[in-house]
């Protein structure tokens, strides 16, 4: 499992997240970020590719 970790206080909601790994970020009706903090092995590439187009630098791999 992919264990997830986005730190608020960084995040922006940018959404670049989103269009790496959507099966795992997603922005709500607010255009906040969402994710699922434990993802299955099969979307490490996504979830590594969300960590390197974060503007922010807010999301890390745990």
């Amino acid at each position: 499992m992919v264990k997830i970790e986005v730190d608020r206080t960084q995040c922006q909601n940018f959404g670049e997240c989103v269009l790496a790994a959507p099966n795992v970020f997603s922005l709500n009706a607010k255009d906040e970020m969402e994710y699922v903090p434990v993802a299955d092995d099969s979307e490490l590439d996504n979830v590594e590719a969300a960590v390197d187009v974060c503007p922010m630098q807010a999301i890390a791999l745990r």
